[in-house]
């Protein structure tokens, strides 16, 4: 399977930046992409860095103006496209939500994201619900996707699910990056961080991981903080947590790769973790923590 993450920086103009995707798409299928993964809230500004009731009104309905554009293309290039919306549920009721739409542009699914952050410059509590969905992958022509958002990225018993319900493919639309504040050291850290658990999900359940981050500088409109500047470094790795491609940390990029799906039953014959797991004695894991 091949397939492509769009990585790109964003402005304040929500019509330019879909647009930006969608010309992202276009060059992932004339690649012969045939999934195409886009980045956390790919048509706007992260607005999260501040909390302001005005920024409401950037939500729009599922379906909806974004999802039908998207449902458009896909048709249109028979490809499979994860999108990542912030989605008005009802007034009052707003989710981070990732759409995906198959390749005769149906809406195969929707997945709401489950772990919501709240801290300095991801104020995500403020504007998002915890999704109500729980971690369902979505059936698609080129196969059963297992698709999380950002902040998921770093709980393995989300990666877990999903591939305990047949995820083929763990997917990360994402939005993170550095405060500029930080030493050079700490940005590194962080960036490796977030890289090395994302890999530790593909070698824990054996299937890929795709995870698509956005790149450049958005000030805060605060000005509380000193903004973010997003560290793209979008990659894709195998089932053993290998690299198989990884974008550049500051550079918009159109990342394309092949992916062997067969691998996944070669390596859990010789790595049988689901095989090994201790189901009757994990049951502490419902707990907040074991005082």
């Amino acid at each position: 399977m091949r397939i492509a993450l769009i990585q790109h920086s964003n402005t304040d103009n929500t019509r330019s930046n879909l647009d930006k995707s969608l010309r992202g798409i276009r060059e992932a299928a004339a690649q012969g992409a045939e999934l195409v993964i886009l980045q956390e809230l790919h048509t706007g500004l992260y607005f999260c860095q501040t909390e302001d009731t005005e920024l409401f009104d950037l939500a729009e309905p599922i379906p909806g103006p974004s999802t039908q554009a998207l449902s458009e293309v896909a048709a249109e290039l028979g490809v499979v496209i994860v999108g990542s919306l912030f989605e008005r549920r009802a007034p009052g009721l707003y989710h981070n939500t990732a759409v995906v739409l198959d390749s005769d542009g149906r809406l195969a699914g929707v997945y709401r994201k489950m772990h919501i952050p709240d801290d300095p410059g991801y104020y995500e509590k403020f504007y998002f619900t915890p999704g109500d969905l729980g971690f369902e992958p979505v059936d698609t022509r080129v196969g059963r996707l297992g698709v999380l958002v950002c902040w998921d990225q770093w709980f393995p018993e989300a990666a877990r699910l999903m591939a305990l319900a047949g995820a083929e493919l763990l997917i990360y639309p994402t939005a993170i990056g550095w405060d500029p504040n930080d030493t050079a050291d700490e940005q590194a850290r962080q960036r490796d961080a977030w890289i090395t658990v994302q890999r530790a999900h593909a070698v824990a359940n054996g299937i890929p991981v795709a995870a698509c981050n956005r790149v450049g500088f958005e000030a805060d409109p605060s000005g509380v903080t000193a903004g973010s500047q997003f560290w793209g470094s979008s990659f894709v790795c195998g089932p053993q947590g290998e690299f198989l491609a990884q974008a550049s940390d500051s550079q918009e990029q159109v990342l394309v790769v092949d992916v062997d799906k067969a691998r996944s039953e070669a390596v859990r014959r010789i790595w049988p973790y689901l095989r090994d797991r201790r189901i009757d004695a994990y049951g502490d894991l419902l707990k907040r923590y074991r005082d």
